[in-house]
């Protein structure tokens, strides 16, 4: 071993690994649970992560479904369905939440990251081009999986005493509330509504914007507001609500949105002129309708999120070291019944994240 070889791994890391393949766009029988799945191997700039544990994100569905193909369909598409409109590549281990250790290094890696405690930046923004970002589980192999080898740039050491799976239900969604609040400007005193908030990224946005001082009104589900009480939004008020009439028009500095459909039609509304909404979702449909009227003569500002700086990420890992933002565990299952945490995900009952943990 030369001077400028990585150290050795900090334990035996087998030559095949257990993963579940997505194996193209379509239903459930398009998930295949392997065993013998080759383990990759870190590249040059790149870490070796034992995955602890990974959590689930709307992603999954989508982009499993080709919900991404954009082609005006909210029922999905099944060709060219990636994050970046590009075809994908099958087989494809998904999985964009990663929490785990690093066990072995790439070339130019230095060797105190060996064993560090990780998180995952799901955007993986050290890989940015001038195209569309690369995203963990999407253009390149994710979490699903025993082991996982990605940027050593985007593996952020974590301290922390919570376990992996709680810390597994954080990179997407409370990466993804954070970019949302931070490209929107959110601040201190400022009147917030997030909708979706029973969900991952919602309950997220709700929890990172009380953080910022903001006052929070989250919009959650009739059966599930006892539920999100402690949250730490101001208010509670529920989908079957008339925002118009409760909220009142030009009463909100910003809107928090990643569920679109029908309940966009009033968001606009209740904008106060020069306010600003930012979307990162349509779960309710992908399709809605806005009066140009309503955009340019209140002066709103609109921001679609997707695409992360570092410094968003960075900035997440500080909240969660500090204690300030707290995990929303909803349930967990091994990696091999993904199937069955999917459909529970899709069933839209439970509060919080669901987090799948690989074989040992």
């Amino acid at each position: 071993m030369t001077a400028s070889d990585p150290p050795p791994p900090c334990e035996d890391v087998p030559s095949t690994m257990s993963a579940m393949w997505l194996t193209g766009h379509g239903g459930y029988d398009r998930l295949a649970w392997r065993t013998d799945v080759p383990t990759p191997r870190a590249g040059p700039g790149e870490v070796l992560i034992r995955v602890g544990a990974a959590g689930l994100n709307n992603t999954d569905i989508n982009t499993r479904i080709g919900w991404y193909a954009q082609q005006g369909d909210d029922q999905g598409a099944v060709t060219d369905g990636a994050w970046a409109g590009d075809a994908m590549a099958f087989p494809r281990i998904q999985g964009a939440d990663v929490c785990g250790r690093i066990v072995a290094l790439g070339t130019g890696v230095a060797a105190p990251r060996l064993g560090q405690r990780v998180l995952v930046q799901s955007c993986l923004v050290s890989l940015r081009g001038d195209g569309p970002d690369i995203w963990l589980g999407s253009e390149r192999d994710g979490g699903f999986a025993q082991y996982v080898a990605v940027p050593a740039a985007d593996a952020h050491a974590i301290d922390s005493p919570l376990s992996d799976v709680e810390l597994a239900s954080f990179p997407c969604s409370y990466g993804t509330a954070e970019n949302l609040l931070t490209r929107s400007g959110v601040a201190s005193g400022e009147r917030v509504l997030v909708t979706g908030a029973t969900g991952g990224l919602g309950s997220a946005a709700v929890q990172l914007a009380a953080r910022r001082g903001a006052e929070v009104i989250a919009v959650v589900s009739a059966d599930k507001r006892d539920a999100c009480a402690d949250l730490g939004a101001a208010r509670l008020v529920t989908r079957d609500d008339d925002l118009r009439t409760v909220l009142g028009e030009n009463s909100l500095d910003v809107v928090i949105d990643g569920v679109g459909g029908p309940g966009f039609t009033c968001l606009p509304d209740l904008l106060k002129p020069r306010g600003r909404y930012a979307v990162s979702g349509a779960v309710a449909g992908a399709m809605v309708s806005l009066d140009l009227r309503k955009l340019y003569l209140k002066d709103l500002t609109f921001f679609g999120c997707t695409a992360q700086e570092a410094e968003v990420f960075q900035a997440l890992v500080g909240h969660i070291a500090r204690g300030e933002v707290r995990p929303m565990v909803a349930a967990v299952f091994p990696l091999q019944d993904l199937v069955a945490a999917q459909e529970m995900f899709l069933a839209r009952r439970h509060v919080g994240k669901l987090v799948v943990v690989p074989p040992a």
